[in-house]
């Protein structure tokens, strides 16, 4: 892996390489973050573009888990990208600090207006972009802290933030599953009513600036890493599936609405969506049910990805050079982002799952060449250089 790629592994804020002690770049660590970010846009494109899960089979099941846990993965990185462009080592303060924020701020403003705009082109996909964009917004106050008072917080608003949707989306007019039932948009949408609300998706993303603080270079933390992920999610799916079975009509409460599929409500989309109000769908885990069980189990799998990432890439050398290309995706994931959504537009795709597979998988080999040529001879993305100039003017803050 080159070095330019090392360089590139933050392209999502135009961030510098992150550098260890004695000033040499991190890039084993950011070659496993590029490969996690990949790893997540292709999922995305699963749950957009791949088969119904409905289909069954192994198929159907590789396109279920990728529903919901790939952009839980994707704004978990999105708290990894802050804290490399406001200071990893140390937040920066002062007037590197001030431009630093600056940067951030500018990011957010224009994905604001990037899903905004192609939300407004009425493809099927509920874009994230502007979500994204309200994420770093919110957690910006929080980038001076440390790694455990970040997991405090994510802690806290994990188990807090999914009870107030749960009380405010009756006032809202929506179900707390990301589905709006009425005319609720603008800053409500992206905060409660809408597919990614942000009050129960920050807990992704301080949740990666918690571990970006961490000395990801040491064996023993990515060990943690990997089993404090995989803890959680066994504590978020089977705590799920073990309170659907013991509270008492809990299961039948959701099977009333959600009919045969309440049974996958512990781990699948399958079941739908809260639209009722049943305090009894406060026990599921599906990904986009915003409850906490959902939460800690998403947040789980994101960090089991990123630290398997993080330690295949330097415990397999080889591995570097086969998976290039899918690291070369992840390095500019805002262009293979957009990338599918236009091509969801230009092909007519009109319905989100259920293309054939050919499609997801033709639209996977065109990102993976693409990313492939576009970085042997550019140290970023076209549209994260575009980013990269717009964010270079926070350089004028003083």
């Amino acid at each position: 892996m080159t070095t330019q790629h090392a360089q590139a592994a933050a392209p999502a804020l135009g961030a510098p390489a992150p550098t260890h002690g004695n000033g040499r770049a991190w890039a084993g660590r950011l070659i496993g973050i590029d490969l996690a970010r990949g790893l997540a846009v292709f999922g995305m494109y699963a749950a957009h573009v791949g088969p119904d899960p409905d289909q069954g089979g192994v198929t159907g099941f590789l396109m279920e888990l990728a529903h919901g846990r790939a952009s839980a993965l994707f704004a978990f990185l999105a708290g990894f990208a802050v804290v490399l462009v406001t200071g990893r080592g140390a937040p920066k303060a002062g007037l590197a600090g001030r431009q630093a924020v600056a940067k951030v701020v500018i990011r957010a403003a224009i994905l604001m207006v990037a899903g905004t705009v192609l939300t407004m082109t009425g493809t099927p996909v509920e874009i994230i972009l502007a979500y994204y964009g309200v994420y770093f917004l919110l957690v910006l106050p929080l980038y001076r802290l440390g790694a455990g008072s970040l997991a405090v917080i994510a802690t806290g608003a994990a188990v807090i933030l999914p009870q107030v949707l749960y009380l405010a989306a009756p006032a809202l007019g929506a179900g707390t599953g990301g589905r709006s039932r009425g005319v609720v948009d603008g800053i409500a949408s992206l905060l409660f009513s809408g597919s990614y609300p942000a009050v129960t998706w920050i807990p992704f993303v301080i949740t990666g600036m918690a571990v970006a603080r961490l000395d990801l270079a040491s064996t023993a933390v990515r060990t943690r890493l990997t089993a404090s992920g995989l803890s959680l999610a066994v504590a978020g799916y089977g705590g799920s599936w073990l309170a659907l079975h013991l509270v008492p009509g809990a299961l039948d409460a959701i099977t009333g609405v959600a009919g045969p599929g309440a049974a996958s409500a512990w781990w699948s989309d399958a079941a739908g969506y809260p639209t009722d109000g049943t305090p009894a769908w406060l026990l599921v885990a599906s990904p986009h049910s915003e409850t906490t069980l959902s939460i800690v189990g998403n947040t789980g799998v994101a960090i089991a990805v990123v630290a398997t990432c993080l330690a295949a890439v330097d415990a397999v050398p080889r591995l570097r050079a086969l998976a290039r290309p899918v690291i070369a995706v992840g390095s500019m994931s805002l262009t293979a982002y957009i990338f599918h959504i236009v091509g969801i537009r230009l092909l007519g795709i009109e319905e989100l799952p259920g293309s054939p597979l050919p499609v997801l998988l033709g639209f996977i080999a065109a990102a993976l060449v693409f990313a492939t040529v576009w970085s042997r001879f550019f140290r970023r993305g076209p549209l994260e250089q575009l980013m990269a100039k717009a964010t270079g003017i926070a350089r004028y803050v003083r």
